[in-house]
């Protein structure tokens, strides 16, 4: 009978989108997580409190890391906008750390991202630098500003030459 075949094709169809969704559920929450650490991340660097800055760093590297391992049977959940987003921000947060603690600047491979979401994530951090430097310039910190003026400058410089339709970066 065909219509046994059927079913059976469709329990299998069935399952597989059941193992996605449920996939994607947890994506989303890892997600909200990964973003969340970056942004403490971030604020501790702002604040100046870099050992703390650090371990949230440390955080948001393995919940990156949970977050590409689960989804890499599902390609087009790990490639998906949300996934790709929460991955700019730990490149973002990565970065930032770095520059402001004058420490070596990770890559994409380092990262284990793709290059459109370093690219984006190194433009966020040029954001956060410049908050930065405001800081330091008004509590008098010219030199330091001036470093981070600079590391601005250069990422400005390497951003300009990425002449690439929208839908590569």
């Amino acid at each position: 009978m065909p219509w046994e075949e059927l079913e059976n094709i469709a329990r299998e169809i069935r399952s597989g989108l059941d193992a996605k969704n449920t996939a994607r559920d947890t994506a989303l929450m890892r997600c909200r997580e990964l973003t969340r650490l970056c942004a403490l991340s971030i604020r501790a660097v702002h604040r100046e409190d870099y050992v703390e800055g650090k371990r949230l760093l440390e955080e948001a590297r393995k919940a990156a890391f949970v977050l590409q391992t689960d989804l890499a049977p599902f390609p087009e959940l790990l490639y998906a906008g949300y996934t790709q987003d929460a991955l700019k921000e730990w490149v973002e947060a990565s970065i930032v750390y770095a520059v402001v603690t004058a420490g070596p600047l990770p890559g994409p491979r380092e990262l284990n991202v793709t290059e459109a979401a370093y690219l984006n994530g190194l433009a966020e951090a040029a954001t956060e630098l410049r908050r930065r430097i405001l800081d330091l310039i008004r509590t008098d910190r010219f030199e330091e500003a001036e470093r981070l003026l600079q590391a601005m400058d250069e990422i400005y410089e390497v951003l300009i030459t990425m002449d690439y339709p929208d839908a590569i970066t």
